[in-house]
Formats: structure tokens, C-alpha cells, sequence
């Protein structure tokens, strides 16, 4: 069985959003074109990343890791950028995580070789499909959830196929999601992964944003009863290992303080333990869902580098830009941008104008006029006040929400620069 990577020819086509008319153009050179999506150079729509955002966001958040004494292996599910992954390993996350099978293959085609599998595969067919995958790749570490003896079973089967000595298992327990409900089943998965053939327990694990609500104070205290649940079942799972290095894994992008602070105390105690975090949203940042996640973090205390505080809200800087020309200006009050739900994530919130372009130059103050109101496939509508002076060619920069479920529709983004020219292209692999 081949796992080939999707962009191995690295050639880009007019098919491809965002390409304009340069068939075949290879990736390597997308750079040197020169580019803006301000002056319409890119086929709108177009999403891009600000290259010195996304440096920063990842110095900031490994520095932070760093003092909070944790780890990251960022969650490749969030771009499926096998360059960006690697760039965020070669700067100093302990490895990558991945949601699934297929996402799997796509790092490891791409060179990646320590992998954190989140999520429970399925049964024996999800397990004989994760053993031909790591048959081709037999220096690989991974370490994979299972929460119930059934998980473990597909497991093994994984490791039989792949004849490998071992295969490391991460129980995880939960609420809200995947992830064994109470003592008995973690207790039950512990001992199934013990008994199998070819399995090692390498720890625990578990998602706090699952338990997460609307109600601040709620979801303070469920992921605080969380935590207690990960601690006590980290607990169990030593006494059965007692010498063997374990991870404890948790953390997203909206709650990894509370993680740290309740688990990285734990693994220093134990001397022989690590605590890995999953956040991968982080590095994008965006003007919604995680906007206002930072905000709430300084309200709990912000960033603590080194004893010294730092805001999350002013550190972690939006990355992601959606670019959209007005097509139309049909009625007053209302104009159509040529983008829609298969362009940009509105799970979470709607696109959000922040500037606005005309043959290039910024008009001020314009985009503070636009509010976007709903979207169907391809059509924005957007509220215009009276005054307003858009018109029909006028290129907008949006803001997004949830970089999540943006990027996963989009084949290729483009980074840019301080001047807003793209500096290359890089492609997505969402399968």
C-alpha cells in the first residue's frame, strides 16, 4: 500500500482559488511574482497568512510552554500544512497531532515521525488500515488514544499488522466528546491495554474544551472537575507502570493556562512525566471565537512568561486574511463581496471587514462602514451605511472566526509579507 503525498508534482493550476491566469506555475516560484491581493493580483477570493503573525503567535506560545514547563504538539488538523507543521516542530513542538488515519499519512509522507494520533480510531478495519500505514513507515512514534477495551483491540490489531514491538496507547477519559465517562472504564482500558500483545500504556488523555459552555463560571468549574478525573486517572495508570516515562495530554487553544497549571505540577512530581498540550487554533488567532478566548484568558490572569505577565488579547496576533471583491452594489445598503460559505467558516461567527482597497490603495475608515450580514455558497451580503462610499471592484480584507473551519476549505493559502506581497504558497491537505 503507496501513501503518496497530494503535492508531490507542486505545481499549481488555474483551478486552484487564488492562482490567476499562470497554469502550471510551480510553488517555488509563487514568490518571486510579486503579488497583492490589495491590488486584485491574486483570483479572488484568496486567503492568506501574515507570515510575521504566524512567527510570532508560535515564539510567543513556545515561549510560554516553555516557562509553564509543558509541551506542544500542535494540531496539524487546523491548517493540514505539512510545512507549517514542520516549521512549528523545527522551532520546538515535541512532535505534531493529528485527528485521524488519513491525516496521519499525510504527515508522515511528508517527513514528520512523531505523531500524537487524538482520537480513537475505530474498530478492527480503522486498526488494519493503521497497520498498513505504519508498515510503510516503521520508524515512526506514535501514540494513540483509546478509550474502551474495544479502542485498545483495534490497536493491536494496528501493531500486529505492522509487526511493531511495541505501540504506545494513551487512555483517554472525557466528557462531551470521545473518552471513557468514569473510573471503572479507565480501570477497564488500563487493563485491556496491559494485556494485549505489542501495546504499551504511554499515558493519559483527555479534552477539556469539550466540557466547555456558554456559562464562564460552569465551564471554570467542569473543567475543573476535569482535570481532578485526569489527575487521579494519571494515578492509576502509574501504579500500574511504575518506571515507565508517561505523557499527560490535554489543551487546546482556549484553555491551555487552566491545563498547565492544574497537570504540569503532577509531572514534575512524578519526575518521569510530560505534559503535552494539543493547541494548534492558537497559531492563527482570528477576530472571533479566539479573540475573544484570549480576552477571557487575560481576565484570568494572561500570559505568565518567566513571573512576568503578558496579554493574550495584544500577543497572539490574527494571521488569517479572507480577500473578496465587491460585485455588485444592487440596492442602498446593500453590497455583494464574491465569497461565501464555501470560502470562509461562519460556525463561529461571520467574517468581519477590516480594510478596504481601491486599485490598491487603502481607503480609511471604509471597511468601518460594512457589516457582513449573512452568506449564501458564494455570495457576502453586506450591510453598507447610507453614506458609504464602496463601490462595484472595491477589494475588502476580512477578518475571520474559527481558523479551523476556514482553512479546511481552501487548497492552498499564501503567505505575505510586511507589504502585503505574497511570499509563496502553501498548500493544504484536507483530503
Amino acid at each position: 500500500m503507496q501513501f503518496l503525498s497530494r503535492w508531490d508534482s507542486q505545481r499549481l493550476s488555474t483551478t486552484t482559488r487564488g492562482i490567476p491566469l499562470a497554469d502550471g506555475l510551480a510553488t517555488d516560484d509563487i514568490g518571486r511574482q510579486r503579488w497583492s491581493p490589495s491590488r486584485g493580483d491574486l483570483a479572488l477570493p484568496a486567503l492568506t497568512l501574515d507570515e510575521a503573525a504566524f512567527a510570532s503567535n508560535r515564539d510567543l506560545f513556545l515561549k510560554w510552554c516553555a516557562s509553564a514547563d509543558v509541551s506542544v504538539a500542535p494540531h496539524a488538523k487546523t491548517p493540514m500544512s505539512p510545512e507549517l507543521a514542520r516549521s512549528l516542530r523545527e522551532a520546538g513542538a515535541w512532535g505534531t497531532t493529528v485527528a485521524n488515519i488519513q491525516q496521519a499519512a499525510v504527515l508522515l509522507a511528508n517527513g514528520e515521525r512523531r505523531l500524537l494520533l487524538a482520537n480513537e480510531i475505530g474498530g478492527l478495519a480503522a486498526g488494519r488500515r493503521l497497520g498498513a500505514l505504519l508498515s510503510a513507515y516503521p520508524d515512526v512514534e506514535l501514540h494513540a488514544f483509546a478509550d474502551s477495551p474495544a479502542a485498545v483491540a483495534a490497536l493491536a490489531e494496528a501493531a500486529r499488522i505492522a509487526d511493531r514491538s511495541e505501540l504506545s496507547v494513551l487512555v483517554e477519559l472525557g466528557a462531551g466528546r470521545a473518552g471513557a465517562r468514569n473510573r471503572a472504564a479507565i480501570e477497564a482500558t488500563i487493563a485491556a491495554v496491559l494485556a494485549a500483545d505489542r501495546l504499551v500504556l504511554g499515558g493519559i488523555a483527555t479534552y477539556e474544551g469539550a466540557v466547555a459552555t456558554p456559562d464562564a463560571d460552569a465551564t471554570m468549574r467542569a473543567i475543573a472537575a476535569l482535570m481532578e478525573r485526569t489527575v487521579e486517572s494519571f494515578a492509576l495508570a502509574r501504579a500500574t507502570v511504575p518506571q515507565r516515562p508517561l505523557i499527560i495530554s490535554a489543551g487546546g487553544s482556549a484553555y491551555f493556562d487552566i491545563v498547565a497549571r492544574a497537570l504540569a505540577p503532577v509531572a514534575r512530581a512524578d519526575g518521569n512525566a510530560m505534559v503535552l498540550l494539543r493547541s494548534g487554533a492558537l497559531f492563527f488567532a482570528d477576530h472571533g471565537i479566539y479573540a475573544r478566548a484570549f480576552a477571557e484568558f487575560d481576565r484570568r490572569g494572561g500570559l505568565v512568561i518567566d513571573n512576568a505577565r503578558h496579554s493574550a488579547a495584544e500577543g497572539f496576533r490574527p494571521a488569517l486574511t479572507l480577500w473578496a471583491e465587491v460585485l455588485s452594489r444592487p440596492e442602498d445598503g446593500l453590497a455583494i463581496a464574491g465569497f461565501g460559505m464555501r470560502d470562509a467558516s461562519f460556525d463561529q461567527g461571520l467574517p468581519v471587514p477590516l480594510r478596504v482597497f481601491r486599485d490598491g490603495v487603502e481607503q480609511q475608515g471604509l471597511a468601518a462602514t460594512l457589516t457582513v450580514t449573512h452568506l449564501n455558497d458564494q455570495h457576502a451580503f453586506l450591510s453598507v451605511a447610507s453614506d458609504s462610499a464602496l463601490a462595484v471592484g472595491d477589494v475588502i480584507a476580512f477578518g475571520i472566526s474559527h481558523p479551523c473551519t476556514c482553512l479546511d476549505r481552501w487548497r492552498v493559502i499564501f503567505g505575505l509579507d510586511a507589504d502585503g506581497v505574497v511570499t509563496r504558497a502553501l498548500p493544504t491537505q484536507f483530503g
